[in-house]
């Protein structure tokens, strides 16, 4: 009796011991590709035009240009965005500040010469009458890992080998998404396709070709990505046209008071 009850001990502990060791290996794994998805996001950027090319439901394009800028502060992510043409939004501007307790995301608007702070469900707001949300370009520019993420195995996309990443927004965030799906180029660790769901269904999907990445220095990047909202039938086109990496960016582009000003 002694003897079994040795036995049924060690088979408990042998049990413990392997899951313990598989959630261990899974932890690390999650870890090494968020390591990954985030180091290769520059520690400052510049692009020095964006497109954003937007067709509604009956086919009417309307096409947004502008500038886009980002950095890193105590690995904390700052991103802004100011619009050009066409020029009824000349002069709109959107900044978005990563922070531990919760990230800032702000809007300028020129008529009203007001820089407005986004909140609540505003954060699904779209942005300029695009396809893609206000707290679509901070998962954008934050690579995803804005949230809780769980690694859900591997594949193939695109002919390309992927990563598959399962990311619950942080209730805090208000998102209508209960969880964004993610696969993530093993090369480039760009994210190739995210489908943002609503319950059981694809509200969103971001999809981007393979062959538009591209390389500035170190940093990968995509040329090219397709926003598609499946429950309105509409679609926006982003076009990177130059971009710059690691260079030196005044400190206003990224501060509340001052990032809708200059260029």
């Amino acid at each position: 009796m002694r003897i079994k009850r040795i036995r049924t001990a060690v088979g408990a502990l042998a049990c413990a011991l392997a899951a313990w060791s598989s959630t261990v290996m899974a932890d690390e794994a999650l870890d090494s590709v968020i390591g990954c998805m985030r180091a290769n996001i520059p520690n400052t950027v510049q692009i020095k035009e964006v497109e954003l090319i937007s067709t509604d439901r009956v086919g009417a394009t309307r096409t947004l240009r502008g500038r886009l800028y980002g950095t890193r502060e105590d690995d904390r992510l700052r991103a802004m965005m100011k619009i050009g043409s066409p020029a009824d939004l000349a002069g709109a501007a959107y900044l978005m500040r990563e922070k531990a307790e919760g990230d800032e995301m702000y809007v300028y608007v020129p008529a009203l010469q007001k820089v407005r702070r986004i909140t609540g469900a505003g954060v699904d707001g779209a942005l300029w009458g695009t396809d893609i949300s206000y707290g679509d370009v901070r998962q954008l520019n934050n690579a995803f890992t804005s949230g809780r993420s769980v690694l859900e195995g591997g594949g193939e996309l695109g002919g390309r080998k992927v990563h598959h990443l399962a990311v619950t927004p942080d209730p805090a965030e208000a998102s209508r998404f209960s969880m964004v799906k993610v696969w993530v180029d093993q090369q480039s660790c760009v994210s190739l396709r995210a489908d943002f769901m609503e319950g059981g269904l694809v509200g969103k999907r971001l999809e981007i070709d393979p062959a538009s990445l591209r390389q500035s220095g170190t940093h990968w990047y995509a040329g090219e990505a397709l926003m598609t909202d499946l429950k309105e039938g509409t679609q926006t086109r982003l076009k990177v046209l130059g971009l710059s990496s690691d260079v030196n960016l005044s400190g206003r582009y990224f501060n509340p008071s001052t990032f809708y000003l200059g260029s």
